[in-house]
């Protein structure tokens, strides 16, 4: 029984032997890996010379019966024997082969097909870990305790450091104290299984300069789960943050823009009865003037009344200059005489306390704008300069040439790149704060006391230079001072300059030529008719156009002096009847609005006459005598 039994086991195991044999070698020899691999083949050895010994085994048992317990003739025992020797140096060939074997433990031979996806999973993470590395955004790896674990090449771009100066040192390195605050309670609120998180914040480079970041900070964890640390993606948004910044610039000015053309059309709503309200007054002053001399008493009266009404004319126009809706005659200016002109005046009036200091270009800056308008821009920032100092101190008036690029941010409004000329006035005064500075140029802002400022002075230098294709820049220091620069568009070919200078010779007289005078405004049509029969004229009034015409066919007349807005008929159309009698008839039109808003009447096209309302007796007879000596353009 025992031999049996003996017999069966060995049987079974060299059965067991052949089939591990078989299920090896079928599917090597399937893929083809027959003789490359060396593993599969030894191990096939060591299974197949272990079969045959069995099988050896199992044939000497039953050529033999009763084999066991007795002695056994020597032939088999040295068969046998030799055999396990070829099975132990199969086992010493398998041992070496799997020592220098780079199948993954456990398998015998490498199947092609997961072969392919353990080379793609190897190429994807190489390909993944290159993308990390030259990624231009930081990618940082943080352990729970702050310290840094990996740093890819973005990170020593962006901040500096190379991965070997900083692994292993705390991440606060590139911050400062609050920021080290603000990573601590990240790093905290991801650890409590918090999602990620994403914020701005500003670091520090190695050289110390700041950097400005978007941060996207994520927890990490291993294959069970436990969180390990937390990875970082940092973005330098500082380039766009400055964009960013220009833009709200951009469009801050954009908007400053329009409110002012909303007032500009409002004032301009207003104006023209205003006007016509303020010629009367002025007018009228003036003839009681006259008609007072000797009376000490009454002329001084009436001379606190023009006074005022000078006042609100003025207020009026510099309402319409910061809008871009004041009328401007613009011509080559030199820069230069107009500095030494306002110097010239500033010298009697501004006070013996101010140093006043001329400095004017080597290179003539001459400029294609109104006259007036430069002496006024001059004198509005003179005079503020001046308030700004009541203790003492020094005010420059300077003109220059001088070149931009283009790229300047702190110009209202922006300038394209080109050569320039220049004005700038600085004090050593008070100085203004940044807020202040921010909105100086808006309407009513002031910050002089109540009753001594409208808050529309440095509002109608902006409108000025503005209107004339110019820009500003102001800096100013509390307790240092300010200055104001002025750029305008260079004339390169300029022609014959004047200087910024105001008309005071005496107008010649009329000489009995006639003036058809159209005013739908009785009471300022009587002031007209006033200003020129006393000067010399012959005066025809109509309150409108069809009775201008009519009295134009019964009577004829030397100039045509024409409101532009009437009811029944425009001013301009009344002109293009009368041009149609008489081509030459020289045509002299006045308004309450300004040109920038007479709408599609464009009356100062070319070098047609205009006069604004409200205007001197002086104003209108030199308008008026003008025609009679200039070949001037007719609508």
């Amino acid at each position: 029984m025992p031999e049996r039994l003996f017999m069966l086991g060995n049987l079974g195991t060299m059965i067991t032997y052949a089939a591990i044999t078989v299920a090896i070698v079928v599917p090597v020899t399937r893929a083809g890996q027959l003789r490359s691999n060396r593993l599969a083949v030894a191990t096939a050895l060591i299974f197949a010379t272990a079969a045959v010994g069995h099988g050896l085994y199992t044939w000497l048992m039953l050529a033999n019966p009763g084999l066991l317990g007795r002695a056994v003739d020597s032939l088999w025992v040295g068969a046998l024997s030799w055999w396990n020797v070829v099975t132990g140096l199969a086992g010493v060939y398998y041992w070496s082969v799997r020592q220098s074997s780079r199948t993954a433990p456990g398998l015998i031979y490498a199947d092609p097909h997961r072969q392919r996806v353990l080379d793609e999973a190897d190429a994807h993470r190489a390909t993944l870990q290159a993308v990390v590395e030259h990624t231009d955004d930081a990618i940082i790896g943080v352990d729970l305790d702050g310290t840094v674990t990996a740093w890819n090449g973005g990170a020593e771009r962006l901040f500096g450091y190379t991965a070997a100066e900083i692994i292993g040192r705390p991440s606060s390195i590139v911050a400062d104290p609050a920021g080290a605050d603000e990573q601590r309670r990240v790093i905290d609120q991801v650890g409590r299984g918090g999602r990620g998180v994403s914020y701005e914040t500003r670091r520090w480079a190695k050289d110390g300069s700041p950097v400005d970041v978007s941060l996207n900070v994520t927890a990490i964890r291993d294959r069970s789960g436990r969180l390990t640390g937390v990875s970082a993606v940092a973005r330098d948004v500082t380039a766009a943050k400055a964009a960013a910044e220009r833009q709200r610039a951009v469009e801050e000015r954009t908007n400053q823009a329009q409110r002012m053309e909303s007032l500009g059309r409002l004032a301009g709503g207003v104006a023209h009865d205003f006007n016509n309200i303020l010629a009367i007054i002025v007018n009228y002053t003036d003839f009681a003037v006259e008609e007072a001399a000797g009376n000490k008493a009454l002329e001084s009266d009436l001379k606190h009344v023009r006074n005022a009404a000078d006042r609100a004319i003025n207020l009026t126009r510099q309402l319409l200059t910061f809008t871009r809706g004041d009328t401007i005659q613009p011509q080559d200016v030199d820069l230069n005489a107009a500095v030494a002109e306002v110097h010239a005046m500033l010298e009697r009036t501004i006070g013996e306390h101010i140093t006043l200091i001329e400095v004017p270009s080597s290179r003539p800056p001459v400029v294609h704008a109104d006259p007036g308008q430069i002496q006024q821009v001059l004198l509005n920032l003179a005079i503020n300069a001046r308030d700004a100092m009541p203790d003492g101190g020094t005010l420059v008036l300077e003109a220059d040439v001088t070149d931009l690029d283009g790229g300047e941010l702190e110009m209202q409004p922006p300038l394209p790149a080109g050569t320039y000329a220049r004005l700038l006035v600085s004090d050593t005064g008070e100085g203004m704060t940044a807020d202040v500075v921010a909105r100086i140029f808006e309407p009513f802002f002031t910050t002089k006391p109540r009753g001594q400022g409208t808050g529309l002075g440095l509002a109608t230098v902006y409108g000025i230079v503005a209107e004339s294709g110019g820009s500003l820049n102001v800096y100013s220091e509390p307790g240092v001072g300010t200055t104001f620069r002025i750029y305008l568009p260079l004339v390169t070919a300029p022609g014959d300059a004047v200087p910024a200078t105001l008309r005071r010779d005496a107008p010649p007289p009329g000489d009995g030529r006639t003036v058809l005078v159209v005013e739908d405004e009785p009471a300022l049509a009587r002031v007209v008719t006033r200003i020129l029969s006393n000067a010399g004229y012959h005066v025809l009034t109509a309150t409108g156009g069809p009775e201008a015409l009519h009295l134009f066919t019964q009577h004829g007349c030397d100039v045509l002096l024409t409101d532009v807005i009437m009811p029944e008929m425009s001013g301009r159309r009344l002109a293009e009847l009368l041009h149609e009698a008489r081509p030459s008839l020289p045509v002299l039109y006045m308004s309450g609005y300004s040109n920038g808003l007479l709408g599609t009447t464009h009356v100062l096209d070319g070098d047609i006459a205009f006069i604004e309302k409200p205007f001197t007796a002086q104003d209108l007879l030199h308008k008026i005598a003008e025609l009679n000596t200039k070949k001037l353009k007719t609508p």
